[in-house]
């Protein structure tokens, strides 16, 4: 029997991770990315590895590959706090309450670390235009001129992806949710920042409006991560303005700590808020989709990275079944049961954190403040966190 041939369109966290766990079952693969260097993919912020997102890296890259992921990016022991807007405890869990296999990474670090080993197989500067099936085979064709067959083609091109658009052309794609997060990144070391603020994890609940995300990177070039986030409606074109200068009025009256963190960051970025529409089950054929292509989500459930990652391990090992079209569909139908979860709960905290609601904030600080008062259901809160 012939080996099964594959073929990733992006090349993403998701599709360089299935490469490596296809290569690592010995299934010939290509990874076909529009961008011509390798180093136009290394930009972005901190990102946050969960037990999902690391047992499906352990799983899908070699030995080697895992040893130099776990020697470049440092165990995620940071404690996690809910606060107030001064800077006042909810809820805070210490890092022994929170739950091990967590990892804090900066993009270019993962993407260094998943590029590694691919050699001619990620192939750079092809531009997906389309695809055709015929029989047994499935033929990408690119803006070049170029064509790639194999019999299993891979969507990993992101919440924009085309291939998504050729085989799903009824799905809505993604929709506006309203919000808008501007988010920036303070040097370390920084004499006038608390240990809270430098050390741990914090999501901060003022009592009128919007809401305030702290992290914290301590690699090479150290610094505490921010973002705030709120209505569209209640924020100005953020084209039209300076954003730092923005968050600082938008947080008058906040600790001090707080807005030293805004008043000594770069300059910031803003963004528009976008959520996957849930997608119905397809009919399976040679073509399926993985990661943003199919359920991009906001980042305020920090798992968008862990999902792409888990989607990579879970289509890796359908890919080495030998009734392909059935292990295709069980794999689509985990994938949209837990991936668009991810996308409601995801939701669900971007739509509460910039709710003007008053009373619903009251009601959620309170409880917050409960559960800190019980120890057995925050030590079980604690370590369910960033799953």
């Amino acid at each position: 029997m012939p080996s099964l041939r594959v073929m990733i369109i992006g090349g993403g966290i998701g599709g360089l991770c299935l490469a490596h766990g296809l290569r690592r079952a010995g299934v010939p693969v290509t990874v076909h990315e529009r961008t011509e260097a390798r180093t136009d993919w290394l930009q972005g912020y901190r990102i946050h590895i969960n037990p999902h997102g690391a047992r499906a890296v352990e799983a899908c890259l070699p030995p080697e590959g895992w040893k130099t992921f776990l020697d470049t990016v440092p165990a995620d022991r940071a404690g996690f706090g809910f606060t107030t807007e001064h800077l006042r405890d909810l809820l805070r869990f210490p890092a022994t309450e929170v739950g091990d296999g967590h990892y804090g990474v900066s993009r270019i670090k993962l993407r260094e670390v998943l590029l590694a080993g691919l050699g001619d197989d990620l192939r750079t500067g092809h531009e997906f235009v389309s695809y055709a099936v015929s029989g047994d085979t499935v033929t990408a064709h690119f803006a070049d001129g170029s064509t790639d067959t194999a019999d299993v083609l891979i969507g990993a091109d992101g919440a924009n992806s085309r291939v998504r658009a050729q085989l799903l052309p009824h799905a809505a794609g993604r929709v506006d949710t309203g919000i808008i997060t501007i988010a920036g990144r303070h040097p370390l070391p920084a004499a006038t920042l608390p240990r809270v603020l430098t050390d741990d994890v914090n999501l901060v609940i003022p009592a009128r409006r919007g809401s305030f995300f702290t992290a914290i990177w301590p690699g090479d070039d150290p610094y505490v991560l921010w973002s705030f986030s709120d209505l569209a409606s209640a924020l100005p074109p953020p084209a039209n303005v300076d954003l730092r200068r923005l968050v600082l009025e938008r947080t008058t009256g906040w600790a001090p700590a707080l807005r030293d963190l805004v008043a000594g960051s770069d300059t910031p970025n803003a963004l528009r808020i976008r959520s996957a529409i849930p997608v119905k089950p397809w009919p399976t054929g040679r073509v399926t989709l993985l990661g943003d292509a199919i359920h991009n989500m906001t980042p305020m459930a920090g798992v968008g990275a862990n999902t792409a990652l888990r989607d990579a391990e879970l289509l890796a090992r359908a890919l080495t079944r030998p009734d392909l079209l059935p292990a295709l569909r069980d794999y689509e139908t985990e994938m949209l049961g837990y991936g668009f979860a991810a996308v409601r709960r995801s939701l669900r905290n971007a739509r509460q954190g910039a709710s003007p609601n008053r009373l619903g904030r009251a009601a959620f600080r309170t409880m917050l403040r409960t559960v800190d008062a019980l120890p057995p259901i925050r030590r079980r809160m604690g370590a369910q966190l960033g799953q």
